[in-house]
């Protein structure tokens, strides 16, 4: 399969042109490359209020591998306008895909991207009986069946909930400006006046943080702006009022952008009744992909096509397929240190239960591997790798391997760690310098390896670092495991502030008291082994008895994936601790005068 670089961009093609006619409506189609059983047929499919310009970046890079089509769809650049809304209903959208395939195809099925608009007259297609003869696969990238939208809003307003209104409102509220899309004057003089590809652009910048030289427009583009409303009035009411939601036997993939404008994620949900070949990708980006990033939308297509040609498989591809409901974290790659036990084991466990595939690392290969069981058993998606997370060199070059074997990681949490307690005065600097090494360097390592592959790409993330209770609760005997789970705190609270802007999102997780095996390991500065023995034990009984366990961790930190959580205390006592510091400090500090042993 050949790589692609997925930054490249590229200047408009030297398409060459033709002209498909259906029932007396002309449409201008353009193509690159040429057709052979290498090089099969891709068909692109632009929605409002793009033509085929759309693609000019996209175009390039799947032309390297395939015959790429474009057209401009009824209505648009140098594509006849029929009058009246009723030539723009999806049937005739659909009639006028299938004839643009009849015409490239030579017969053989193609595969189709389509976006927007475009998107939504193809789900019409892939819907039509006898669609998988002349389609092979269909990758939609921000454009929903309009009838399994409405049958998703019926459902919603028949058994109300909170969750459910709650959706319903957001996407209403998002699709707000189709409204004024209906009304038969308004918009048409609204856009005839402002519509100008310079201000469009100005407000795809704005918006969608755009690059201005990915952006290119038709010399028609005032004109099919208001053309391309009777797309909306022709089919949004009907449809979302009287839904017939049908069935494809087509392979879909699903891109769903979830800092979309216009569509909220959620309306993807019943996509699964409709197929049983279905693929998803949630990325943090928005509405307009082919313009922000046109690389990656190029690979991730073509590395769906070529599994469906029955070619070699992409880890994200793999990941990708759904086989049940759809979670926060599905198909997403998630990376988790010291998940041999405790919290990272029960962490990787939930995430792999929710549909992720989960890199587990920790510096015992076997206590690994026995996570990684516990996961694949379920048939769940899982590797172990063996990492001290205090060797720098190894972690840079665990973090390549995993790029290279799996992809960029979507999620990764910072995990492994040691106990240490005791007073600081009795603690040797061997002792100090690797407890900063693995708790606190272990953290910022983990976190910059993967995170410049999170900013290079481009599609957001997030990174969970696990600091402590103890980062807000000044104690004696534990001031040098305080300091370096206060750093992480702090580290993590900046980092998040450099990488909002690549929507990366950066969470710090704060337990108290949780029973796991770390105290079972915790050294105690200055005592002999017997007496290190002896507090361990005593230590251990203590957090037994508390019983609160590594699952309710691993709760909290799936809870700060899907809302982006910034500091998560874990634990009433955690609760209770972060207030105090926040609000009377002095009495923090007090109690820190009460010896733990």
């Amino acid at each position: 399969m050949t790589a692609i670089d997925s930054n490249q961009t590229a200047a408009e093609p030297a398409w060459r042109s033709r002209t498909v006619v259906r029932d007396g409506v002309e449409l201008a189609v353009f193509e690159l490359g040429e057709r052979s059983s290498d090089h099969p047929t891709v068909v692109l499919v632009h929605g409002w209020p793009d033509t085929h310009h759309l693609w000019h970046s996209v175009a390039p890079i799947l032309a390297e591998r395939y015959h790429v089509v474009a057209y401009d769809t009824r209505g648009y650049g140098e594509s006849a306008k029929p009058d009246g809304d009723a030539a723009y209903r999806l049937p005739e959208l659909a009639a006028d895909l299938f004839a643009v395939i009849d015409e490239v195809s030579q017969g053989v099925a193609v595969h189709v991207l389509a976006h927007d608009w475009g998107s939504v007259q193809t789900w019409e297609a892939v819907c039509t009986p006898g669609a998988d003869d002349r389609i092979a696969s269909f990758i939609s990238v921000s454009g929903p069946n309009l009838d399994h939208l409405g049958e998703w809003t019926r459902e919603r307003l028949r058994r109300p909930t909170p969750k459910s209104v709650g959706q319903a409102v957001s996407q209403l509220v998002s699709s707000s400006y189709t409204a004024v899309f209906q009304l038969p004057v308004v918009p048409k003089a609204l856009f005839g006046a402002a519509m100008h590809p310079a201000t469009w652009q100005r407000l795809l910048t704005a918006v969608e943080g755009t690059d201005p030289a990915n952006l290119t427009f038709a010399p028609t583009f005032r004109a099919d702006a208001v053309s391309g409303l009777r797309y909306y009035r022709a089919n949004i009411r009907p449809r979302l009022a009287n839904p017939d939601p049908r069935s494809t036997t087509v392979p879909v993939f699903e891109v769903v952008n979830t800092r979309d404008i216009a569509l909220r994620k959620a309306i993807f949900a019943n996509t699964p009744r409709y197929t049983d070949k279905l693929w998803r990708r949630d990325t943090e980006t928005g509405h307009w992909l082919p313009y922000t990033n046109p690389g990656y939308l190029a690979e991730i297509a073509g590395d769906f096509i070529e599994t469906i040609r029955g070619g070699e498989v992409s880890p994200v591809i793999e990941r990708a397929r759904r086989r049940g409901e759809n979670t926060s974290v599905s198909g997403k790659l998630a990376v988790i240190t010291g998940a041999g036990s405790g919290i990272g084991k029960e962490t990787a466990i939930l995430l792999a239960r929710n549909g992720a595939e989960v890199i587990v690392a920790d510096i015992n290969l076997d206590a690994a591997e026995t996570t990684v069981a516990a996961i694949t058993s379920s048939g769940g998606l899982a590797t172990a790798y063996r990492l001290d997370v205090a060797d720098q060199d190894a972690f840079a070059t665990f973090a390549d391997d995993v790029s290279k074997r799996h992809g960029v990681a979507d999620i990764v949490i910072n995990n492994a760690g040691i106990g240490f307690a005791g007073h600081a005065l009795d603690a040797t600097d061997e002792q100090i310098r690797r407890l900063i090494d693995i708790n606190l360097l272990g953290v910022i390592t983990g976190s910059r390896v993967f995170g410049r592959a999170m900013v290079e790409r481009g599609l957001g993330g997030q990174i969970v670092n696990l600091a402590s209770a103890a980062a807000f609760t000044p104690q004696q005997g534990l001031g040098s495991y305080a300091a370096t789970k206060a750093g992480v705190l702090m580290f993590s609270e900046s980092l998040r502030a450099e990488l909002a802007e690549h929507h990366i999102g950066v969470s710090a997780i704060c337990p108290g008291i949780v029973d796991t095996n770390i105290v079972a390991a915790t050294e105690f500065a200055g005592s002999t082994a017997a007496t290190q023995q002896q507090l361990r034990d005593k230590m251990s009984g203590m957090y037994r008895r508390r019983g609160y366990t590594p699952d309710k961790v691993a709760s909290a930190i799936l809870g700060a994936i899907e809302n982006n959580k910034a500091v998560v205390p874990v634990t009433p006592e955690a609760h209770a601790w972060y207030r105090i510091y926040r609000f009377t400090p002095g009495l923090s500090r007090l109690m820190a005068r009460a010896k733990l042993f």
